[in-house]
């Protein structure tokens, strides 16, 4: 296992619509095990393969601590998900992102969701996730889609977060957003 580096705004790879899975093989298996390190070591609840500039269609997920600080890790390994159905119900989470560090927002989603996903042993798997994980299952799969969580914030937002990481990645400073702590965002993926 390898903790990757992980790309940021403003790179353009964030952007790109990754590809499916055709088959879960060896380097499958060791992309999520470098994904799952990466993610710990960040830390966060949740990544997508593009986060780590490969273009699959892969994500993981814990958002076991974040729930529970003493619970033990209870990664999932997704590959190739799909959103089959959202509740008309919405939540509010304040969303974070390890490709837009320091900046968290509140982002209103379906508060639940069922997904078929392929599992990390080749098997075809459905889920129903309400609350935190709903939120992050969503968050993970619109980074496959090229699409960030601050898309769904309002034009002026949005505009205003990428300009000031664009300025920072011209000037190679800080990115900091006055004491926001990565522990303390409920969805900081």
């Amino acid at each position: 296992m390898a903790v990757r580096t992980i790309l940021t705004l403003p790179d353009p790879r964030l952007r790109r619509v990754c590809a499916p899975v055709a088959t879960i093989d060896a380097s499958i298996h060791a992309l999520m095990d470098d994904m799952l390190a990466t993610m710990y070591a960040a830390p966060g609840i949740g990544l997508a393969a593009i986060q780590i500039a490969v273009p699959k269609r892969v994500i993981v997920l814990d958002v076991a601590k974040r729930e529970d600080e003493n619970a033990a890790p209870e990664p999932l390994c997704i590959v190739n998900p799909e959103i089959l159905w959202t509740s008309d119900e919405l939540s509010l989470y304040q969303e974070g992102c390890l490709s837009i560090p320091e900046f968290f927002e509140e982002v209103e989603r379906p508060a639940r969701v069922r997904a078929r996903y392929t599992d990390l042993h080749g098997r075809a798997q459905e889920i129903e996730a309400d609350g935190l994980l709903a939120t992050c299952l969503q968050h993970e799969i619109d980074h496959l889609n090229g699409i960030l969580f601050i898309d769904h914030l309002s034009r002026l937002k949005r505009d205003r977060i990428t300009r000031k990481f664009a300025k920072t990645a011209k000037h190679g400073t800080s990115t900091g957003k006055g004491g926001a702590d990565k522990e303390q965002a409920a969805a900081g993926n």
